[in-house]
């Protein structure tokens, strides 16, 4: 007879790197040992961020078999599924909603493996520490943000609630050239996106695609720059520190695909992506300098370029954004686990989730008719 057991990391540097990766956590370049390190070493979580450390790690006979990014979470901020109305109407019934724990990749609504093993036991085993934790510290819940649709199946054998949402994500259906894609669009959707990227490169200047070493610190310095702007605009606060982007020239720029607008040598916009074996991920994005269409060329369109030229299968450009739709960027449903302590809350909530099932699903359709592509060309 195997023996499992499930224990909480304080600290993922808790656990050597192959053993975290081992368990299948480099499928996804957002569950790897090094960058969650980096979100750790960098101080982008931990104390005083709200995002406490509170990794899962499965062993079975005392072999990692298995493990689960999580924190204590002390507020739902950086998150992107929202549960915002969750934690006032707990509260208002005179309740305690945080802390809670949240098993998720801090600051990125990527989707992607939670709980990473390989064997589906452990993965349920997983899920169900979740809960059980929760339960025994007296938290109001226990959340898996971003999850795959076949983690999402062991929400009901694990006493979760299932959540569905959508984003935009661009699908390669074999093109060998960006023309390729756009000869599967409408006409008119067609000549918008060209007259579109026409007028983004006119801005007066260069666009470059760097990776590895191609990415200087300067260049970071920049990105830097930008960030700092989004995030102040966006979140009143950026959530990563500059010393993480250091972390990531360190041990992940061969990981990285930097796409930066220059203008008389210097970088005015740029946008970073994450590349992962089966698709690039954007991520962030920012300028110092107001250019029509710019953000769409850096964002959307290079990125298509990008994983057209190197065989990817799909480009997730983050929440959010039906502005994407009209750039290929389909609706894709994407998954989330709850589990809630209180049974009336439980109650509650999965009647919410019942009836908002069926008004994304109707969204997904509408917005499917509204897409750019020829009809019959493609499918969400």
């Amino acid at each position: 007879m195997s023996e499992m057991t499930v224990s909480v990391l304080p600290a993922i540097s808790a656990l050597p790197a192959a053993a975290w990766d081992g368990c299948g956590a480099a499928a996804n370049p957002f569950t790897t040992h090094r960058f969650l390190s980096a979100l750790e070493a960098s101080g982008s979580v931990g104390e005083g961020t709200g995002w406490h450390v509170s990794h899962l790690v499965a062993r079975v006979d005392g072999r990692v078999a298995g493990v689960a990014p999580c924190y204590l979470k002390t507020h739902s901020q950086g998150e992107y599924i929202f549960d915002h109305a969750w934690a006032q109407a707990y509260e208002r019934a005179g309740g305690r909603y945080y802390p809670k724990l949240q098993c998720a990749v801090p600051f990125t609504p990527v989707t992607g493996p939670r709980l990473i093993a390989p064997e589906a036991p452990v993965r349920l085993a997983l899920l169900q520490a979740m809960a059980q934790i929760a339960r025994q510290s007296g938290l109001s819940g226990a959340h898996v943000t971003f999850c795959t649709e076949a983690e999402a199946a062991l929400a009901e054998p694990a006493g979760f609630l299932s959540r569905a949402s959508e984003q935009f994500h661009w699908l390669n259906q074999g093109y060998g050239t960006f023309e390729d894609f756009l000869a599967q669009l409408s006409s008119r959707k067609r000549k918008a996106i060209r007259k579109e990227r026409e007028r983004a490169q006119a801005f007066g200047g260069s666009i470059r695609s760097l990776r590895g070493d191609e990415i200087e610190p300067a260049h970071w310095d920049a990105f830097w720059g930008f960030y700092q702007d989004t995030g102040g605009r966006k979140w009143g606060r950026p959530y990563l520190t500059r010393a993480f982007f250091d972390r990531l020239h360190e041990t992940m720029r061969d990981d990285c695909l930097l796409v930066l607008a220059e203008r008389d040598g210097r970088p005015i916009a740029g946008a970073l992506n994450l590349i992962g074996p089966d698709a690039l991920y954007g991520r962030y994005w920012g300028a110092v300098e107001d250019h029509p269409f710019l953000h769409f060329e850096l964002c959307y369109h290079r990125a298509i370029d990008w994983a057209i030229a190197h065989g990817l299968s799909r480009v997730e450009a983050g929440a959010q954004g039906e502005h994407k739709l009209a750039r290929g960027y389909l609706p894709t449903r994407t998954h989330s686990l709850h589990w809630v302590r209180d049974q009336g809350f439980h109650d509650a909530i999965a009647d919410f989730l019942h009836r908002e099932r069926q008004a994304v699903d109707a969204e997904m359709d509408y917005l499917a008719e509204l897409g750019p592509f020829r009809r019959g060309e493609i499918s969400p």
